[in-house]
């Protein structure tokens, strides 16, 4: 495979250590296409970055983190981002013109924000400040962004102001954003204040629904966001565990896998 920009060999660089514990400078040549010197140039910008563990003549995964520990945006925006582009891609097929829509925060709800250009007229609500952003470039949009105390890991609103003007909107279609998910467990996420705003986003939504990578499948987080049934539509890519679908769909969620 010949990885042609820096964010693809990075993004195969992370995906190779999660396959195996130790991957070396060679190996990773050889996968890539890419000379020994870039690689190490790309190790070097990982290792900054927390993603993994510098070893002499390679990189080593970093130890497992407990499912409860968050990680922060740019960090999740480096895993799976071609997945995570060709969901927001889907995701966006479901909207219309003059709709009323609601952003949850995360990097895959941030691709179906991307994926807007041939709308002319949208009403969109969210408590992303990234998305927030990227809507503004549209410069043809209503935007509300959600005030509050802002969460620095997701740069995200949450708490008792957030809730309070989230109350106002109703009958939206929301793009819900998923740390974790089970069939027993449904939705779940490490963070108490991000569930509590999602658990309302889903209550006065007219339709959920759910944009996640296959990665995010049989886990559980620390709090309860919602049971799988409570969404109406589930997007993401073709890795998801078998059986799943038919699963799903006996509990009546639509299933688009890309």
């Amino acid at each position: 495979m010949n990885a042609s920009s820096a964010k693809e060999r990075r993004a195969l660089i992370l995906r190779l250590l999660e396959q195996k514990e130790e991957v070396s400078v060679t190996e990773l040549s050889r996968e890539t296409g890419i000379s020994e010197v870039t690689i190490r140039k790309d190790l070097t910008v990982l290792q900054n970055r927390h993603l993994l563990l510098r070893t002499r003549g390679g990189a080593m995964r970093k130890p497992v983190e407990n499912q409860n520990q968050e990680k922060a945006i740019d960090t999740k925006k480096m895993f799976n981002f071609k997945e995570k582009e060709r969901i927001g891609e889907e995701a966006a097929k479901l909207i219309k013109d003059g709709d009323y829509v609601m952003f949850d925060s995360g990097t895959t709800t941030l691709e179906v924000a991307r994926h807007l250009d041939r709308f002319q007229n949208l009403h969109i609500v969210t408590n992303a400040m990234n998305i927030a952003v990227e809507l503004m470039a549209y410069k043809r949009f209503d935007v509300v962004l959600l005030g509050g105390n802002v969460r620095t890991n997701s740069q995200s609103t949450v708490g008792p102001l957030a809730l309070s003007v989230l109350r106002n909107f109703s009958r939206y279609k929301l793009f819900l954003g998923v740390d974790s998910f089970s069939l027993e467990h449904g939705v779940s996420t490490p963070s108490l204040e991000e569930a509590l705003l999602n658990q309302i986003m889903i209550q006065q939504a007219a339709k959920v629904i759910a944009v996640f990578d296959s990665s995010k499948f049989n886990k559980r987080s620390f709090v309860h966001v919602a049971n799988a049934e409570e969404l109406d539509y589930i997007i993401t890519d073709r890795a998801i565990p078998v059986g799943m679908v038919s699963k799903l769909k006996a509990l009546g969620v639509e299933v688009r896998v890309v």
